[in-house]
């Protein structure tokens, strides 16, 4: 799979920070005090379950950052299937320098894999439906761009990426500002041509309302299948539907079935595991 872009500067600026703080004032005194200098070493990184990889390019920087000598080798790419034993990676040089990154390197790629994976099940669940899973702004903050990356990775899309790339009324903006009408007629003043309005019902009869002053995507919050079923009969085509609101494995299927067009999955990001990726490393 072709990795989704994904700038390098903020992996560069990512993996620095994280090293700053990992190494601290005075460098990985562990392994300093054990490994000989010059000490060479292979490094194979490896899953330990199913699920899809992300992040190598993370890993790949946090080695580069510690020692540009060792050697990096992706074995997979972003977005690849994974099976137990399946090896992702493998380094070799400077074992102090392979040692002193591993676990940088590690936590993004267990962090940005574990959501990776959980996406894919997502999508997998919604197969031969026309819905989209996608995610949301729950995000770790400062790691955004990454986490959708490997939403992309596994498979599913991204919602809007922050509070300046579409609007999104939700029913807090609704109360303040007076009102289905009042709020999307605001909002549609000010949109110009290519930001996206998006408005949140909780119940068909504020539907009814936007379907009557118009938007380009209404999310459906919190709704039971028939409502939904309903809503989407409703819209007959003229927006875009999206349900949303404690959506989970269990779940996603019949609200796909429903009709709508995309389900946004808060847990792909804020929920999530971090997915098992071992170390095996031999004395070279």
């Amino acid at each position: 799979m072709n990795q989704p872009a994904l700038n390098p500067l903020l992996i560069t600026e990512a993996v620095r920070a994280a090293l700053v703080e990992d190494l601290g004032r005075a460098g990985d005194i562990t392994t300093l005090a054990t490994i000989p200098a010059g000490k060479q070493a292979r490094l194979v990184i490896a899953a330990r379950q199913n699920g899809v990889v992300a992040g190598l390019p993370f890993a790949r920087e946090a080695f580069a950052q510690i020692d540009p000598s060792l050697r990096f080798e992706a074995v997979l790419s972003d977005g690849d299937r994974l099976a137990p034993g399946a090896v992702v990676a493998r380094v070799e040089g400077e074992a102090r320098s392979i040692l002193s990154a591993e676990r940088v390197a590690l936590n993004f790629m267990g962090r940005l894999s574990g959501i990776a994976s959980l996406a894919a099940t997502y999508v997998a669940k919604v197969a031969g439906t026309k819905a989209v899973i996608v995610d949301t702004r729950k995000t770790t903050p400062g790691l955004r761009a990454f986490e959708k990356y490997a939403v992309r990775c596994g498979g599913a899309q991204n919602h809007r990426f922050g509070l300046d790339d579409a609007i999104l009324i939700k029913d807090n903006h609704v109360a303040v500002a007076g009102g289905i009408r009042p709020a999307l007629q605001a909002a549609k003043r000010v949109a110009g041509n290519f930001v996206k309005v998006e408005i949140e019902v909780d119940t068909l009869a504020q539907l009814a309302e936007v379907i009557e002053e118009g938007a380009d995507i209404v999310m459906l919050d919190n709704m039971v299948p028939a409502d939904l079923v309903k809503g989407v009969a409703m819209v007959a085509g003229r927006m875009k539907v999206e349900a949303s609101g404690g959506i989970n494995l269990e779940t996603v299927a019949a609200v796909a079935a429903t009709g709508v067009d995309m389900i946004s999955v808060g847990a792909l990001t804020h929920s999530v595991g971090v997915l098992d990726l071992g170390l095996d490393i031999e004395i070279a």
